[in-house]
């Protein structure tokens, strides 16, 4: 049977299965991407870039269907979909917009006489290994920064999400590069490590979990090539002051419950001052409570079920876990099927395991502080450093509180906020590289210096 099956998570039905590659065709998409950076590293930047802006068109005059799809194969609400296709598009027009800039020369001033630039080149062959969650966002910001440099894509989705890869592969195709320029793979894992063992592979970028992440750094750095790794994250809620306590709940609900609860700098533990404590718990748990759980095509639909079955028993496990271990359920807990009630817990300790988890789904942590040095405290006393979020009414605070944070973002009294030119990544078990904004070009590139004598 292949790995690769559209599952609708709100129904179990298997609606399709796609062939997973024989060894043989595997090693003709690798030799096709090889093939096409000989041509694509020399097209000029502005017929990369009008490619590139044709396929952001693309994303736009197909997005219902795009839609859903991701819909029919990760269950996420149909708002929400069109949501990521036109983030999708945003991202992709980005680099599109700015190819000649990410390209450009940079000179450098020098103590001698002569001139020195750095000059940026594309390394070659790239493999992406993607999740479920965002199957056309997170393409996107690893695809389109790449392809503006000159570097040629291998990208291997998550099984769960055969249809949306062939979706992105037909947009590529159809917007007309050099054949091979972006290629999709339904491969195994082991084929996936065959991929990075291959000379003419360059660079390998993973968006996924702690372990996945693990697995190919290792892999990758025993044939030396170049890795960014964009893993979980257990993002802190900072709530120290607030005129309208409404909207920061509200916000700390959105964001919670974006994607389902399944988006990696979602916040995940909320902090609040002793003082809004008790109201925040309350106004919170209600919000929660009350957000409709239902089918992800219904228009009043808040939260869909998770990714699968699967994903919903590992939150209920864990769940169930930190209950026995001593920790309050304060709402929630329980699935049904892959959908899961919208949870909220207290009182939980270092000592609890899910003080240290990451929960990938509709809940959440609420922890009880003194003030911002203890705030500051448990949001580091973690092993990631993904995002965060600060919310308080004096500016001084949280210029103190985002240089303290241990995160690669700090978002001050907002959520939702990312958008194509803000990078993203974090640090720690989080990852070790940046993607979105200006900065994702740099990851895959041979930054080469070019020195002439006076």
């Amino acid at each position: 049977m292949s790995e690769y099956a559209v599952v609708n998570p709100a129904t179990g039905e298997t609606l399709a299965t796609y062939p997973t590659l024989t060894d043989e065709e595997l090693q003709e998409k690798i030799g096709a991407a090889d093939a096409a950076f000989r041509v694509w590293r020399d097209t000029p930047v502005a017929e990369r870039a009008a490619l590139l802006r044709r396929v952001a068109e693309l994303h736009r005059e197909r997005r219902d269907e795009l839609a859903r799809i991701i819909v029919r194969e990760v269950g996420k609400t149909t708002e929400a979909a069109l949501g990521e296709v036109d983030f999708a598009a945003d991202i992709t027009e980005f680099y599109a917009d700015n190819a000649e800039r990410i390209t450009a020369d940079q000179p450098l001033d020098i103590l001698g006489d002569g001139t020195a630039v750095v000059r940026k080149a594309p390394i070659g062959v790239l493999l992406g290994i993607m999740p479920w969650n965002f199957p056309y966002y997170q393409v996107a910001r690893f695809s389109a920064p790449n392809l503006a440099i000159g570097n040629t894509i291998l990208l291997k989705h998550a099984p769960q999400c055969p249809e949306s890869s062939a979706a992105i592969e037909q947009m590529y195709a159809d917007a007309g590069p050099p054949e091979g320029s972006y290629v999709n793979l339904y491969a195994t894992n082991d084929q996936a490590a065959t991929v990075i063992a291959d000379r003419r592979v360059q660079g390998v970028s993973v968006t996924g979990s702690e372990r996945a992440g693990a697995a190919v750094a290792e892999l990758a750095g025993r044939h030396l090539k170049k890795v960014a790794l964009e893993l979980g994250g257990s993002d802190p809620f900072i709530v120290l002051s607030t005129t309208d306590l409404d909207a920061t709940v509200t916000a700390a609900v959105d964001g919670r419950l974006d994607n389902n609860g399944q988006s990696c700098n979602a916040p995940k533990r909320f902090i609040v001052a002793d003082e809004l404590y008790d109201d925040f718990l309350e106004k919170f748990t209600r919000a929660m409570s009350s957000s409709k759980v239902g089918d992800p095509f219904a228009e009043d639909t808040i939260l869909g079920p998770l990714s699968s079955v699967a994903a919903a028993e590992r939150l209920q496990e864990q769940i169930d876990t930190a209950v026995a271990q001593g920790a309050r359920l304060v709402a929630g807990g329980t699935r049904d099927g892959a959908f899961f009630a919208p949870t909220v817990l207290t009182d939980v300790t270092p000592e609890m395991d899910v003080y240290r988890e990451e929960l990938f789904g509709p809940a959440g942590v609420v922890y009880r502080v003194a003030g911002e040095e203890e705030a500051v405290h448990l949001a580091n006393d973690t092993s990631f450093g993904l995002g965060s979020y600060v919310f308080t009414t004096d500016p001084e605070q949280a210029d103190r509180v985002a240089d303290a944070i241990d995160a690669g973002m700090v978002y001050v009294n907002c959520v939702l906020a990312d958008s194509p030119e803000l990078p993203f990544g974090g640090v720690k078990r989080s990852g070790t590289s940046r993607e979105m904004g200006l900065l994702a070009a740099d990851e895959f590139v041979n930054k080469k210096l070019v020195r002439v004598a006076g």
